[in-house]
């Protein structure tokens, strides 16, 4: 009777060491049907991952009448001075034909800071001296930078324009340059949407 106690002792082991493998091990060495047990893929590409950024610049149209928004892909800088600097600078080169820039010939950025949520560009005196005088082409001059900046970095709220280094009442003496000012899509062409009441405001 002592050995079959032993043989049946030994079956029972067995028998345990077996369930434990098939309902224990195994689960732990392979995984079920349909796990992954390689490393999470990376996320999704964003836009601007090469580099670039989609910026809307502002340019007037053909017949003279309007400003025109015109996209162009420029470096992309996750600083906000910097990524200002880069859209101002594209700002005032030569348009696509036929657009015409809005910035008289000439015009340099000589220096651009922020002091909260307002951004202050100083512009070369070429900006006043080679301007034709209008008041519709000052208009588009004042918001062709105000809405590049505006429109393109949500951190700007409002843009003074200096000339020289120095605060100025106008550039030709129509649009009152004092204080900041805020986004106005007034005169920006735009066929789906009519301008919205805040931006019926008269600057001048």
């Amino acid at each position: 009777m002592t050995r079959q106690h032993w043989l049946y002792g030994g079956l029972g082991a067995v028998a345990l060491v077996g369930i434990w493998v098939l309902f224990v091990g195994l689960p732990r060495w392979y995984p079920p049907a349909g796990t992954e047990t390689t490393a999470a893929p990376p996320t999704a590409a964003t836009p601007g991952d090469d580099g670039l950024v989609n910026a809307t610049l502002f340019y007037i149209s053909d017949d003279g009448m309007r400003l025109v928004g015109f996209e162009r892909p420029l470096a992309r800088d996750a600083d906000t001075a910097a990524q200002a600097r880069i859209i101002l600078e594209a700002q005032l080169t030569e348009p696509p034909t036929p657009l015409l820039s809005p910035i008289p010939l000439g015009t340099e950025l000589r220096a651009f800071y922020m002091a909260g949520q307002d951004a202050f560009v100083d512009l070369s005196a070429e900006v006043t001296l080679g301007h034709s005088g209008g008041s519709l082409e000052e208009l588009f001059t004042v918001y062709a930078i105000v809405n590049a900046l505006t429109t393109n970095i949500p951190a700007i709220n409002a843009v003074q324009i200096l000339v020289n280094g120095n605060e100025v009442d106008t550039l030709v003496g129509h649009v009152d340059l004092q204080h900041p000012l805020e986004r106005n899509l007034q005169w920006v062409a735009d066929p789906n949407t009519a301008p919205s009441p805040d931006d019926q405001t008269d600057p001048l």
